[in-house]
């Protein structure tokens, strides 16, 4: 393979992760720079991947395959074989490079295949299964990147991550059963609150739908707070970064505990929210 069809694939994936609107940044200017394009492959992978699962107007079997495609690239780029992908081309000189673990890339594709064939989850066990595959390899890829993947780290680095997809199931109730019948809230915590999924889908908030996000705001506060010491662990502007990441994500689950009259909406960030999210952030080095 020659350079330049490296260097168009990377220029592809820094493309795609510069266009895509994300939560948090993709790639962001306060990361090293020499982080930036393997972050930005990284990212175009699981974008790539999460569109198969979610997008379009694909059948299940068919989502199921180009996952499963997706699978296969990776067990071609294991084997050292060349992968006529540009994504993947990018990706396969990011493992080298940076000696990342295949098999979180095969994780993430776990939790894709997921999103396509499981929509009810029994029981907070369960809702943790899919966050260990859905997005603590994301912050362990990026602890390898760094050079700082230690078991406590990385222990740190699951609770931060699972912390910010449950916020994000809380921000997007409403869409997630809408847009795709998906509900994660365990169904033995809606029992024992006496929540039904009709509530749910007609955004009925009442003392019960109350309690029930109430308590899990609570234990995702709790859970994003046990891994918030990395981000005083890891140095410079991925310190930063992170540290960021876990304000934002904490002032987005205090305004979600402040929608007394509608627990079902999406909360945004004020700019004054920002700037509080900055000033802990900095002030917490």
């Amino acid at each position: 393979m020659n350079k330049e069809t490296l260097q168009n694939a990377y220029a592809e994936c820094l493309n795609m992760a510069s266009s895509h609107y994300e939560n948090f940044p993709v790639a962001s200017r306060l990361l090293p720079k020499d982080l930036r394009k393997p972050i930005a492959v990284i990212y175009t992978f699981a974008r790539r991947a999460d569109d198969y699962a979610d997008e379009g107007e694909l059948t299940d079997d068919e989502r199921i395959n180009a996952l499963n495609d997706f699978s296969s690239k990776l067990e071609q780029i294991e084997q050292g074989e060349f992968v006529d992908d540009s994504t993947f081309i990018a990706l396969a000189d990011v493992i080298q490079q940076h000696n990342l673990p295949l098999s979180l890339f095969h994780d993430l594709l776990t939790a894709f295949k997921m999103d396509v064939s499981k929509t009810r989850y029994t029981n907070f066990g369960e809702v943790m299964e899919y966050c260990r595959y859905s997005a603590n390899p994301v912050g362990r890829l990026l602890l390898y990147l760094n050079n700082a993947a230690s078991p406590q780290n990385l222990g740190m680095s699951d609770a931060i991550c699972s912390a910010l997809q449950l916020t994000n199931f809380l921000q997007d109730i409403s869409q997630d059963i809408e847009e795709n019948d998906r509900i994660y809230i365990p169904r033995d915590e809606m029992e024992q609150f006496g929540v039904t999924e009709n509530d749910i889908r007609n955004k009925i908030t009442n003392q019960a739908t109350r309690k029930l996000i109430e308590y899990q705001i609570r234990r995702t506060l709790k859970l994003m707070q046990a891994g918030a010491p990395l981000g005083k662990v890891l140095k410079g502007r991925m310190g930063l970064e992170l540290r960021l990441t876990i304000m934002g994500g904490s002032r987005i689950l205090y305004k979600l505990n402040q929608q007394f009259d509608n627990v079902f909406s999406r909360p945004r960030l004020s700019k004054w929210d920002i700037t509080w999210v900055i000033w802990k952030a900095i002030r917490a080095k």
